[in-house]
């Protein structure tokens, strides 16, 4: 269940209240008569099953709540109520399923910015993966993936292909590029300052590194498993299983190739920095496809599951007064 929470004028609160009592799938609806200050108003709250989410916020907004108030929702991780359980059982389509535009492109949004704190991240993670390669270490390579930050914009890039905003697509892919060229700069200077102390050295970029050497040999293969990844993270990100996140990072080589392209260009290598450029974009590119295609069939999906099962749903029973 997802918890709703709106400031509305005064002036507004019955159409509001009507519009929930009327949508399929909630529940537990109270109304604070001039609880609100800013904006001066009334606050309702109301239960939601996650099914019925979406279209709910943008009926809401459609009555334009978001511009003369608010509209806050959270994930509720128990409710114990009958009420709650008949609302679920009533809404169409399983919440398992269901996608929140509204909360996916506001995440996105948040993850897809050129900051400070991004880049940092990026180029942290470049370094280590730097060091990994440089050493042929595979433990060093994995926590570099762990550490970029780089799914956020690629999310972000994929939800504003499916949603239709320019302006989205351009932010995301500003952080996304530009937050590779600072990274891989920053990582070539890193490896120049770690050869001047004598830590790295050409031989150590020339050696075989069996552990490491894929990051600089593109295949088909790469763009198979980064298409999965692209797939695995989208929908941990639909879902809310953000846990899944780290196995995707963990299974693409956006940060170590870019890591590579960066030292193999501070010793001359441009074969190794070619390689490791192709095998930079081959990922990058699998993931805003799986995402994109993910996203779209998601949504056809739900979209004909709840008309289906809207066509064979009962009306729901009148509310009675507890």
């Amino acid at each position: 269940m997802l918890h709703l929470r709106l400031l509305v004028p005064a002036a507004r609160t019955d159409e509001v209240t009507d519009l929930l009592e009327r949508t399929v799938g909630t529940a537990h609806l109270v109304v604070l008569p001039g609880a609100a200050r800013d904006p001066v108003g009334d606050m309702v709250l109301c239960d939601v099953a996650r099914e019925a989410g979406d279209e709910l916020i943008a009926e809401l907004r459609r009555l334009g709540v978001d511009r003369y108030g608010s509209i806050t929702l959270e994930n509720m991780d128990l409710t114990l109520s009958a009420r709650a359980d008949r609302a679920e059982e009533e809404a169409p389509g399983e919440g398992a399923d269901a996608v929140l535009w509204e909360e996916l492109t506001e995440a996105t949004h948040e993850e897809s910015t050129f900051s400070v704190t991004y880049v940092s991240f990026l180029a942290v993670a470049t370094m280590l993966a730097a060091c990994g390669v440089m050493l042929d270490n595979a433990i060093l390579i994995v926590g570099a993936m762990a550490v970029g930050p780089e799914f956020g914009p690629l999310a972000g890039i994929s939800t504003a292909l499916v949603q239709r905003a320019p302006r989205l697509v351009w932010r995301s892919l500003w952080a996304l590029v530009g937050g590779f060229a600072v990274a891989m700069v920053l990582t070539a200077g890193f490896a120049w300052l770690m050869d001047a102390f004598g830590l790295f050295d050409a031989a150590m970029i020339e050696a075989k590194r069996p552990n490491t050497a894929f990051v600089w040999q593109p295949d088909w293969l790469s763009f198979v498993v980064a298409f999965l990844a692209g797939i695995a993270g989208t929908l941990s990100l639909t879902s809310a299983k953000s846990g899944a996140l780290i196995g995707v990072a963990i299974s693409v080589t956006t940060v170590p190739a870019a890591a590579n392209a960066a030292v193999a260009f501070s010793y001359s290598d441009y074969q190794q920095m070619t390689g490791s450029t192709q095998q930079l974009a081959a990922n990058l590119g699998g993931i805003v496809l799986a995402g994109t295609l993910t996203l779209l069939a998601q949504k056809a999906l739900w979209r004909t599951a709840t008309r289906h099962q809207r066509a064979h749903m009962k009306p729901p029973a009148p509310r009675t007064q507890a």
